[in-house]
């Protein structure tokens, strides 16, 4: 529905890491704490190079929004069905880790058996062909 661009807060290690592009996105999600945006499930591997002061790979990281922003997210959030994922991890122009993120709304049951539906007729067609 609405994307936005969100620093994250790194520490250490983390962003020598999403550097060398060990960073994982799957299963992430944004929630609020307090006035505070987080960032939840986003995996950034340990980098090889770490000593004893290596970072958590899951740990929450907090990302930086405008309280314009924020306020605008909360607002959202409150209807029932909206979520802010994570789309895109990548480093800026400046060398900066940034996020973008996207206000987005969950689907429905009777809409993920017809994806599910849908999957499965072109897997069949796939198969066929070959």
């Amino acid at each position: 529905m609405e994307r936005y661009t969100a620093g994250i807060v790194l520490r250490g290690t983390e962003i020598k890491s999403i550097r060398e592009g060990k960073a994982n996105l799957t299963d992430a999600y944004c929630a609020f704490f307090g006035q505070e945006l987080f960032v939840h499930n986003m995996h950034i591997a340990e980098y090889r190079f770490g000593s004893y002061l290596n970072h958590v790979p899951k740990a929450e990281r907090k990302l930086l929004l405008t309280k314009k922003e924020i306020h605008k997210l909360q607002i959202k959030l409150d209807n029932k069905g909206l979520t802010i994922i994570p789309i895109v991890l990548f480093i800026d122009e400046r060398g900066f880790a940034k996020l973008d993120i996207a206000l987005a709304k969950g689907k429905k049951a009777y809409d993920k058996r017809a994806s599910i539906k849908e999957k499965d007729i072109a897997r069949e067609l796939q198969q066929r062909e070959d």
